[in-house]
């Protein structure tokens, strides 16, 4: 089942890359964009033709002349609020007893682990990205930590060696390509996405290797343990933005792409 499913988004990984290709050709020959700019979902009907989007970044002077749109508002919206409920009523209460009984020593090598466990996704997608240094970095990097640093558990080349990973996706590498977000998209307990950053996602997870850890128990078990252990560390950080924010969904997505095309341009 589950290589199904990752053939189904593969095949989406596709049908997007080469939808990208004949919205760059109609470009090239001259044929004008249409601009999308992000609707008042309150007050507007989305019709169908808003999914109609060109798939390649206009870029003037390095800066993003057009919005990501949210057409799927009502749906999004719906997301929200059911991962804002299972952030408060699960995942925040969960997070508290974990650190209350978890030295953080320990909840820092757990999460060293896990970072150091994803090296496969950092070094392809610089590899892909043509980032060399990066990726010889982060090969040294995995390298010493895997052995001195005993699985990953100690960060030791970035204690001592002065060595640093670079957090790259392949969302982040198909916007280097000058494919464009598409349009938001809110994922149930994944969160704030867009819909190149989900097949890129998916895309991931065929080099990501906890999705190869057998039995399936044991590989939901460690996914738990990774997203209570980063949460441990972050404990308040989303209470504190939903109090400043005056609609913190908005915020949130507005956040979120303004962070997603700095991590590009970077």
């Amino acid at each position: 089942m589950k290589n199904i499913y990752r053939s189904v988004c593969l095949l989406g990984l596709c049908v997007l890359i080469a939808t990208g290709s004949t919205a760059w050709a109609q470009d090239a020959s001259g044929k004008e964009h249409k601009t999308l700019h992000h609707p008042a979902a309150e007050t507007e009907t989305v019709s169908d033709d808003a999914l109609d989007y060109d798939l390649f970044d206009e870029f003037e002077n390095g800066t993003r002349t057009d919005q990501v749109s949210d057409p799927l508002y009502p749906f999004n919206y719906a997301m929200y609020v059911f991962n804002d409920r299972l952030y408060f009523y699960v995942l925040k209460p969960v997070a508290k007893g974990y650190e209350a009984v978890m030295p953080i020593p320990a909840r820092r090598g757990i999460r060293n682990f896990f970072h150091n466990l994803m090296f496969p996704v950092r070094f392809v997608n610089n590899l892909l990205q043509g980032k060399l240094e990066q990726a010889s970095d982060e090969f040294g990097i995995f390298l010493v930590n895997s052995t001195a640093g005993i699985l990953g558990f100690n960060q030791v080349a970035q204690k001592y060696l002065d060595m640093h990973t670079s957090q790259e996706d392949l969302g982040q590498t198909l916007g280097t390509y000058r494919i464009r977000e598409g349009f938001y998209l809110v994922l149930p307990v994944l969160g704030p996405s867009t819909l190149r950053d989900a097949l890129g996602r998916a895309g991931d997870s065929f080099i990501t290797p906890v999705n190869y850890v057998e039995p399936w128990e044991l590989e939901w078990g460690l996914r738990v343990l990774d997203v209570v252990n980063r949460t441990s560390f972050h404990i308040g950080d989303y209470e504190a933005m939903k109090k400043a924010a005056l609609d913190p969904y908005a915020a949130i997505r507005d956040a979120y792409i303004q962070n997603r095309q700095m991590q590009i341009k970077n």
